[in-house]
């Protein structure tokens, strides 16, 4: 019997058990990467011994600036059963404050069933674009104990010209809505063992962009975590060829500092470099 692929906003209707949908994957899994003691999400999501970072394969926004872009094209890396992926969760898990997966939202269905088998011993972070559906991040609430969550525009115009969507501040306003209505932010000592973390990338020459996106950060979320970040890597595959400028860097953060959004992280200006994209080999 076959199925049509509705897992993700963009609702493709492709029978992923024959071949690939949008996010150029099957339905099997698919890891491109997996980093061990990873230490270069937010400080509150690992302590010493880093996170364990798993980047899958694919995805289903697939922005033409991603600085991950050999892995968000699919078919990189190795495939792994649901069984396989359990082991590998349920081996790693001890020795790291927490798992990190990494673009996951088009394996939903199985990640969900692979949960269901693991005893998870440290929280797991949702590390994800925001493109999703209300009725994922219910199902997911059972295991994920993190929302680290992108708000990536807040024009539209913006994410059909970069990301081929043309209704991505409505999914992403709901989809953090939902988040926000499952995980209240709780604290073990320093770390966040359950809550939502709102990021948001400046892109060089949109600062407009970045100032709505604070706006209804403020307006909808004022008390979360945000992370605003400096790191845009030019890519060679898009109109957006150059990094970020200081001065573009100083103007949002004056706005979220002018909207009082304190409450979060900054990531440093000198971000923006080779080494912090990791290598898909």
């Amino acid at each position: 019997m076959s199925y049509k692929c509705d897992i993700c906003p963009r609702r493709c209707g492709v029978d992923r058990t024959k071949c690939k949908g949008f996010c150029q994957e099957g339905e099997e899994i698919a890891i491109a990467k997996v980093i061990e003691h990873f230490m270069w999400e937010e400080p509150c999501l690992a302590d010493q011994r880093g996170t364990l970072a798993i980047f899958f394969s694919g995805c289903n926004l697939r922005c033409d600036y991603c600085q991950n872009h050999e892995i968000s094209c699919g078919g990189v890396g190795k495939k792994f059963s649901i069984a396989q992926f359990a082991k590998l969760i349920e081996e790693k898990q001890k020795t790291h404050s927490s798992i990190d997966l990494v673009t996951p939202t088009h394996f939903c269905d199985a990640l969900c069933t692979a949960f269901e088998q693991i005893h998870k011993t440290v929280p797991v972070i949702w590390n994800t674009n925001g493109y999703e559906t209300p009725e994922n991040i219910r199902r997911l609430s059972s295991f994920v104990d993190v929302f680290l969550t992108d708000f990536k525009y807040a024009d539209d115009a913006l994410a059909q010209k970069f990301s081929g969507c043309n209704n991505y501040v409505a999914i992403a306003l709901n989809s953090c809505k939902e988040m926000c209505k499952h995980k209240q932010d709780i604290f073990a000592k320093q770390q966040m063992v359950q809550g939502v973390i709102i990021r948001h990338l400046v892109l060089p020459e949109h600062t407009k962009n970045s100032f709505m996106v604070l706006d209804t950060i403020k307006k909808h979320f004022p008390e979360r975590k945000i992370s605003l970040m400096s790191q845009f890597t030019p890519n060679g595959k898009s109109s957006l060829n150059r990094k970020l400028t200081a001065i573009e860097y100083k103007a949002v953060l004056a706005h979220a500092n002018k909207l009082e959004l304190k409450n979060g992280y900054i990531q440093d200006f000198d971000s923006a470099k080779e080494c912090f994209v990791p290598n898909f080999d």
